[in-house]
């Protein structure tokens, strides 16, 4: 049962890194084409804005790929869980983010990568709200509440209590 599990993670993960794959190639040749065909676009934004969307894949690419024996065509390795949530998910979000942001800026101009500025936003965001988190939780294990003294006495005046 367990060998099944590992083989369709190992097939939902080879199938989510190839729509990926293909969809970075079709946006950026579609980018590198309308650049130099139509109108110029800024290539300097585009590289700069872009590299966190190549590294995140290299990284989806690295830890989710499914290895397999050379000689037995084994599995040896499903790869991690590219549907997981938490830093997975904000990869992918980062690249889907940054594919929006690439089509923006063929159709609407330079003015298009106002939109990746939702990827740091974001992040800090979540940083915040775990700072407060895990403020609000070191706070709390030190302290006792006020109202929760321990009644003294038999079990009616704890009760009335």
């Amino acid at each position: 049962m367990a060998q099944k599990a590992r083989k369709d993670r190992a097939k939902s993960n080879a199938a989510a890194l190839t729509n990926l794959h293909v969809g970075t190639l079709v946006v950026n040749t579609l980018f590198v084409l309308f650049h130099f065909l139509f109108k110029k676009r800024s290539i300097f934004l585009y590289v700069l804005l872009s590299v966190p969307s190549f590294i995140c894949e290299f990284v989806l690419e690295s830890s989710g790929r499914p290895k397999y024996d050379p000689s037995t065509k084994a599995l040896q390795n499903a790869g991690e869980d590219l549907a997981a949530p938490g830093l997975t998910e904000y990869m992918f979000d980062v690249i889907w983010v940054t594919w929006a942001s690439v089509v923006l800026v063929m159709f609407f101009g330079n003015w298009g990568w106002l939109l990746w500025t939702v990827v740091p936003a974001y992040g800090a965001f979540k940083g915040y709200s775990l700072l407060g988190m895990a403020r609000g939780m070191a706070g709390l294990q030190g302290q006792q509440p006020d109202n929760a003294a321990p009644v003294a006495g038999n079990r009616r005046q704890r009760r009335a209590a």
